[in-house]
């Protein structure tokens, strides 16, 4: 881990080692979890969850690369902002954790809400950004916009002295969640009430971004990757690499049987796609 950026501790051993830390930045404490050695690969979670969400993934490219998983600005244990999120903040939070890192060039993954902030990151930083995958993606257009102007229909419940948001909250992620991995929501959960977190500000943050004026300028290699059951991303996975009109490569894939948590779900299938590609890229 990095010197001089808040105390950590460790998970494991050898090559699966887990490392947890706290990188001080402008915007505040951010904090990570690390594990493997070579080139980088910055790894963004969709809302509300936080670097939790690649718990199954993150040794798994950590074979290769120095993987680093985050919770992003406004979400888990990192600082967040005050006032509406946009995802210009989340990318800006993203690019002060590889400063504080060192990080002078990296790859980049994103899951649902990451990967717009991913393809922010892109087009904002593309002396640095040397790859880049798209997880189910949204197509942020003004049609999406327009869609999603009045809230984002999930993640969203008023908390309730009898503790009702919660089952709340759980029953509109479920039907989208694989069955008997109860376990799965619980994690959501867990993230979804970690102090500070407003869940649906993540999905506001969305749906006020205008990516059909920033994909443009994304000119890394790019792999869009789409999970089969997710009813609300996949059919996005063509509308983004149709608009990926100056990436060098665009490349994608569909896994089947994934769902929204399509991470913790398929890991070892995400894995045998995405490391295939970042090799690729760098050849």
């Amino acid at each position: 881990m990095s010197t001089g950026l808040g105390t950590g501790t460790s998970t494991g051993t050898g090559t699966g080692t887990v490392r947890y830390g706290y990188a001080a930045t402008p915007l505040g404490q951010l904090h990570y979890a690390e594990a493997g050695e070579g080139p980088a690969l910055l790894l963004l979670h969709q809302t509300p969850r936080s670097l939790d969400e690649y718990a199954e993934l993150l040794p798994l490219v950590a074979t290769e690369y120095r993987a680093i998983a985050m919770d992003m600005y406004g979400f888990g244990q990192s600082a967040k902002p005050e006032g509406p999120q946009s995802i210009e903040q989340f990318a800006a939070g993203a690019l002060a954790l590889a400063d504080a890192l060192g990080l002078e060039r990296f790859a980049v993954m994103g899951h649902h809400t990451g990967a717009v902030v991913a393809v922010e990151l892109a087009a904002a930083a593309p002396d640095r950004v040397d790859a880049v995958v798209l997880s189910s993606p949204a197509y942020t257009d003004a049609a999406y916009r327009e869609a999603h102007a009045n809230g984002p229909g999930v993640d969203e419940a008023e908390t309730a002295a009898d503790g009702s948001h919660l089952t709340t909250l759980w029953s509109l992620r479920a039907p989208y969640y694989p069955g008997a991995r109860p376990d799965l929501l619980d994690r959501f959960i867990r993230d979804a009430l970690a102090p500070g977190v407003v869940p649906a500000e993540g999905h506001l943050a969305c749906a006020r971004y205008a990516m059909e004026e920033r994909i443009g300028l994304v000119t890394a290699p790019v792999l869009v990757i789409g999970a089969s059951e997710d009813p609300f991303a996949l059919p996005d996975v063509a509308k983004t690499a149709d608009a990926l009109v100056h990436a060098v490569v665009v490349e994608t894939a569909v896994i089947e049987g994934g769902t929204i948590p399509l991470l913790e779900h398929k890991s070892g299938e995400v894995a045998a796609v995405v490391l295939p590609f970042l090799a690729g890229s760098r050849s």
